[in-house]
């Protein structure tokens, strides 16, 4: 090309090559373990609801529930953000974005427990629950409100309680394959690790049923539940999280952090137990730097504080948990358990508000950033960029904002914001 300047260099091809080899397996361990975000729907909440009280209508159930409640102590947009704190911009817009939801999609992820929501049952009557659950979830569910992901949490793999785990465990997975299959988004929860050979355990479970019943390998994923001081931190002084992590073998979906069992676990006096609570934060800390790039999601724990009673009690509790969770979502956990229906309405009141009130900047700063220049006072790295799109992504992810709305202000389509934020 005319004009171009030709320019002197040292390393020859056999330099570079040398260099390459050296890495190589820095390359392949970084691939490995940091493969980046799995490029899915991450749900905004996962729903616990004991086994023996799970049943056909259950989804259903709580969206009307929560939907009554709505009704009886904030019937309008301006009662509801009153009741919030709600800037009068995003009242009606989160309200009427709330209450379609709860008639949708009312939870997005659910979980049937059969531990400490369910407790210590004769083995006849969990072996019954077991093989009912495995019924419904292998079930067509309503299709309109069905939940994007499902699964169950079993018992904990210390001794005490093993075998029943390993056997509900069992029953339920060998239902839903009688059945049919794993139903899409299925996933396990496994409560109480302490050690890493107790992931180890459960990889080898889920091996052995993959391969009696000639199963992908790696079909069944499950979550973690930090719950114990020693998954944080072992005997030995090491940060654990990462090694629990490494033992699922690719396995592992999730870190959910367990409020009460965790606090209780660090000596916290039950009035003080909650997910704002310091030991808490430090716990959440460690997980976040663990997860980081591994594709392993987070998800917060929950209040025990139920919005029940009579309206100011209810409105009390509103405000806690709508606190609670715009808290989560500022620190980066955009998951978290909801324990009751009347949760349901602050749960996406905050989720829709904290990704509506930021819509307009972080699609400004967006658009910027793929124009090459700076939005007002800030010009953006690409890593922010793919925080901005995966921000808008998760909004329109859960419902809090539509497709046309993101496309008109960023000038992007959905395949453009996945390809910012690293998605796939």
């Amino acid at each position: 090309m005319a004009g171009r300047r030709t320019v002197s260099t040292t390393f020859t091809p056999a330099v570079h090559r040398r260099v390459g080899t050296l890495l190589a397996g820095v390359d392949a361990e970084l691939a490995r373990r940091y493969p980046g975000d799995p490029g899915t729907r991450q749900p905004v909440h996962t729903v616990y609801v004991p086994a023996d009280a799970f049943g056909a209508g259950t989804v259903r159930a709580w969206g009307e529930e929560a939907l009554a409640a709505l009704d009886e102590h904030a019937p309008t947009a301006a009662a509801f953000a009153a009741v919030l704190g709600l800037p009068d911009v995003l009242a009606g817009p989160v309200y009427e974005r709330v209450r379609a939801k709860l008639e949708r999609e009312p939870v997005e992820d659910l979980r049937v427990d059969f531990e400490d929501g369910y407790g210590v049952r004769p083995d006849a009557e969990e072996d019954a629950d077991a093989a009912r659950v495995a019924a419904l979830l292998a079930a067509p569910g309503e299709e309109k409100q069905a939940p994007a992901g499902v699964g169950v949490r079993v018992k904990c793999l210390e001794a005490a309680v093993r075998d029943r785990g390993i056997r509900t465990l069992d029953i339920v997975l060998t239902g839903l394959l009688a059945a049919g299959g794993l139903p899409p988004g299925f996933v396990l929860t496994l409560p109480k690790v302490t050690y890493r050979q107790q992931v180890t355990a459960l990889v080898r479970l889920l091996e052995e049923f993959e391969r009696a019943h000639g199963a992908a390998a790696g079909r069944i994923g499950f979550e973690i539940q930090i719950e114990t001081t020693q998954a944080i931190l072992g005997a030995d002084g090491r940060a654990t999280v990462a090694r629990l992590v490494e033992a699922g073998e690719g396995r592992v979906t999730g870190l959910h952090y367990g409020t009460f069992d965790y606090s209780a676990a660090c000596g916290i006096d039950a009035a003080h137990q909650a997910p704002d609570h310091p030991v808490a934060d430090h716990a959440k800390a460690v997980m976040q730097v663990a997860a980081a790039g591994t594709g392993v999601r987070l998800s917060d724990g929950s209040t025990n504080v139920l919005p029940v009673g009579g309206t100011e009690q209810v409105h009390d509790a509103w405000r806690l948990h709508h606190r609670l969770v715009r808290r989560s979502l500022a620190r980066g956990y955009h998951q978290g358990w909801d324990m009751h229906p009347a949760h349901l309405p602050t749960r996406y009141a905050a989720v829709y508000a904290f990704h509506r009130e930021g819509l307009e900047r972080a699609a400004a700063r967006l658009r910027a950033y793929v124009a090459r220049s700076a939005a007002g006072n800030v010009m953006d790295e690409p890593a922010t960029a793919r925080a901005l799109a995966t921000h808008l992504l998760r909004g329109l992810d859960c419902g809090a904002t539509d497709p046309g709305e993101v496309t008109a202000l960023t000038g992007l389509g959905r395949d453009d914001l996945s390809r910012l934020a690293g998605r796939g």
